[in-house]
């Protein structure tokens, strides 16, 4: 079965990893700018990052024929930083109009301070004034309640937001109803530590359907594993999922929501 991994991080993956992938049946992978494990020393830190994004890893996933797109924008981990942040944020639009970028992401927040908000606040208006997408990061462990309340507070107060264009990722048991029930996309990441395992994410699947739900690896640097989406597969076909709700969480809704981006070129695989 072809599959897509809308949220994986590409540069902190070995080319074995990238060749696997193509081998399980994944055609496009998404990879949200993220956090290296260390601080930036600087904006020009983020602007390489930016080009290995669009320059580098989509000629690393090409040789596996794996269609790659990424997502730029300041990561929540890097929120507190106001000042550094806005440098960042203006010399992203350099760079949004780039073939494979989807749109802003991910953004979000971390510890919900009050400079992530301010940090968050500047990304989603630069988004909503370029009409851009968005993916959306949020926190770990205990502050994911209040943080996704936070972040769908932000985004219920601006007007020009299309809750449709929109996904709230790293979501759980316990936050994914408030994704779904205000209309936005709710992503489920496979991973073995702080967020979700396969069969957790198809308990979810089980009780709220297959509407609007994407599934990712988000493998990064950490404890992580890029064959997530095919694991998460073979779970549903043991519980005696058919194939058709299988394939459309992990083919069909990533390409309804990769299709809203005015940058994404893909002709579907039969």
């Amino acid at each position: 079965m072809y599959f897509f991994d809308p949220h994986i991080h590409v540069a902190s993956r070995t080319t074995d990893d990238l060749e696997l992938l193509a081998k399980m049946g994944c055609v496009v992978v998404g990879e949200p700018a993220f956090w290296p494990g260390f601080d930036r020393s600087g904006v020009n830190s983020f602007y390489d990052y930016f080009r290995q994004l669009t320059e580098w890893e989509p000629k690393r996933c090409a040789q596996y024929r794996l269609a790659h797109y990424c997502w730029l924008g300041v990561n929540a981990k890097e929120a507190e930083r106001t000042e550094l942040a806005r440098e960042v944020i203006a010399c992203l639009p350099e760079f949004l109009d780039r073939p494979n970028v989807l749109g802003i992401g991910e953004i979000g927040l971390n510890k919900n301070t009050k400079n992530e908000v301010a940090t968050l606040e500047r990304l989603i208006d630069l988004a909503a004034q370029r009409n851009e997408q968005m993916l959306f990061h949020t926190p770990h462990l205990a502050d994911k309640y209040a943080g996704t309340r936070m972040i769908l507070d932000l985004l219920r107060g601006d007007a020009r937001v299309d809750r449709s264009r929109v996904c709230i990722d790293h979501c759980e048991e316990h936050t994914i109803r408030l994704a779904l029930d205000e209309g936005y996309w709710a992503g489920i990441t496979l991973y073995p530590t702080t967020k979700a395992t396969p069969e957790r994410a198809a308990d979810m699947v089980e009780v709220y359907g297959p509407e609007r739900i994407l599934v990712n690896s988000s493998a990064d640097w950490g404890p992580s594993r890029p064959s997530a989406v095919p694991d998460f597969i073979l779970v549903m076909r043991r519980r005696g999922h058919p194939e058709s709700v299988i394939r459309k969480l992990v083919y069909d809704n990533p390409l309804e929501f990769f299709n809203q981006s005015r940058n994404f070129q893909f002709t579907p695989r039969a």
